[in-house]
């Protein structure tokens, strides 16, 4: 067991400097938040720390940089939108590292609020710089981590922070918000209802095969679509045509789908059109009817009633990505089948576990996001977690006491 913010005493956090690594990686309209949620998941740990005196640093990424300053990718209108939804102020600081931020957090006041500059500005932070990872917690106290997001990345701000300063004697905890993900994720993963369906979706193959290996040992069912639908009809022979597929992981394709057998579903049919875009003329044909010019962008209608069919029966269901491009209207509607299936599911008693990112929204544009179990902030995160995997930036927290 890790500890959690709730396990710190209040005389430990009053005028304490504590590092809150928070997941504000949210999408932006010109200089507006356009989706505040991950925003507003952390703010009972914000308010939590402010109200015990604690001065609070928060460290968060935005975008893909690669390491260098990209003004579009800037945290300020974040900052500004946070000052606005816990009513005070908070300060912005437009560098990331060094001197600046030591002395800029030397003069905080308790229960005061600053963010610093995307991390990802720094090349050390995906590397997981030790030296980066020292210099913040040479300021920092304790640390707080409730970007689940990005906990199963071994990142010098989720990673070696947390490390670091546990060795110069600080407590590193969970936020709220990673609790309550710990929780959620680790009932499915202990004692998931039977039968549990998993279904996963997204572009690519690469980055899950060890995850979809895992789930296929512990769920009953493995619903595959989306474009990773493809690369297995390709490793089973079938015609992609002009579909986004992975001819380099036809081989491991085919062994899940050995390893699967019956517990692995691929679609039957699929909805086809000349491009995945809008305003173009879409069918629906059999799997193995896909023509050489085809592009495959969504389920078809059999599909999404055989789909349905599993989710409906669920004791348990894990969902994390797109079943095709929901974002386009013509491609939408077996992911949002598959949403509101999973929503029907939970009705029932199921207990209904969604990833972050794509499946979050297509949940939220089904209608049907309140009536989910829970929706992870993490979409990576979430699925390593419940394959049984160990998140870096979890096994990096202080361990409560043994009871």
């Amino acid at each position: 067991m890790k500890k959690t913010l709730q396990d710190l005493p209040p005389s430990l956090l009053s005028g304490a400097a504590v590092a809150l690594r928070a997941d504000f990686n949210v999408p932006l309209d010109r200089d507006a938040v356009a989706d505040p949620s991950r925003i507003e998941r952390t703010l009972p740990t914000v308010g939590h720390l402010v109200s015990h005196g604690a001065r609070v640093v928060i460290l968060s990424h935005l975008g893909r940089p690669g390491g260098r300053v990209r003004p579009h990718l800037t945290l300020k209108p974040i900052a500004a939108h946070l000052g606005r939804v816990i009513e005070g102020p908070v300060s912005f600081l437009p560098c990331s590292a060094g001197d600046p931020v030591r002395d800029a957090v030397a003069g905080m006041a308790r229960g005061s609020v600053m963010l610093i500059e995307n991390t990802r500005f720094l090349g050390g932070e995906t590397a997981g710089d030790p030296a980066l990872a020292d210099d913040w917690a040479g300021w920092a106290d304790h640390f707080v981590m409730d970007a689940f997001g990005t906990a199963h990345r071994s990142h010098a701000s989720t990673d070696g922070l947390p490390r670091a300063v546990k060795r110069n004697g600080g407590e590193a905890v969970a936020g709220f918000l990673v609790a309550g993900e710990i929780k959620a994720l680790g009932a499915v993963l202990r004692d998931p209802r039977r039968p549990y369906v998993a279904a996963v979706g997204g572009a690519k193959i690469s980055g899950k095969i060890d995850v979809i290996q895992a789930l296929l040992d512990r769920a009953d069912t493995l619903l595959v679509g989306g474009a990773m639908a493809n690369t297995f009809f390709g490793a089973l022979g079938l015609e992609t045509g002009a579909s986004l597929t992975e001819p380099e992981k036809w081989e491991t394709a085919r062994r899940l789908i050995d390893a699967g057998g019956s517990r692995l579903v691929l679609p039957v049919d699929c909805t086809v059109a000349a491009a995945v875009g809008p305003g173009l003329e879409t069918r629906a044909v059999d799997r193995s009817e896909v023509g050489p010019t085809d592009a495959i962008g969504d389920l078809g209608p059999v599909s999404v009633e055989l789909f349905g069919r599993y989710l409906a029966d669920a004791g348990t269901v894990v969902w994390n990505g797109p079943m095709g491009a929901f974002e386009v209207e013509a491609f939408a509607r077996g992911t949002l089948c598959v949403a509101t299936s999973a929503a029907t599911a939970a009705d029932r008693g199921a207990t209904v576990v969604i990833g972050g990112g794509d499946s979050a929204a297509a949940a939220r544009m089904a209608g049907v996001a309140t009536r989910i179990t829970h929706i992870s902030t993490g979409g990576g995160a979430a699925l390593a977690f419940l394959a049984g995997k160990q998140l870096p930036g979890i096994e990096a927290l202080s361990d409560s006491a043994p009871t």
